[in-house]
């Protein structure tokens, strides 16, 4: 099976920043993307930053020159690394990734179980 773990969650200050991890492992063959996106209390997920197989990436416009997302292929993870955080990040922040399997025809989507992330003002 598909396993998306995370980690680097925590409580930091304002201003401070956090580098998040997310590992993907099974048998995969190719992963086509892969993206962090975020879900506060009492909102809607919201796509933070994406990042696709030629490495173009994505990011929200509220966090466009703060946070950047690069993976290693090697190891099938992708990180997020979060600067000047502000109060407004606090959110649990999921891990996505759309992979094809080996022995599998078709590609499949697959969400880690969430870290929360607290920015104390």
């Amino acid at each position: 099976q598909v396993q998306l773990v995370e980690s680097g969650g925590g409580l930091v200050q304002a201003g401070g920043s956090l580098r998040l991890s997310c590992a993907a492992s099974g048998n995969i063959f190719v992963i086509y993307a892969m993206a962090w996106h975020r879900q506060a209390p009492g909102k809607q997920r919201e796509l933070v930053a994406t990042i696709a197989a030629d490495s173009s990436t994505n990011y929200a416009d509220s966090v466009k020159g703060r946070f950047t997302i690069f993976r290693e292929n090697a190891k099938n993870t992708v990180y997020l690394q979060m600067n000047v955080l502000k109060p407004e990040d606090t959110a649990v922040y999921y891990c996505y990734a759309e992979l094809l399997q080996s022995s599998a025809w078709l590609p499949g989507t697959y969400w880690g179980q969430g870290t929360q992330v607290t920015v104390s003002s």
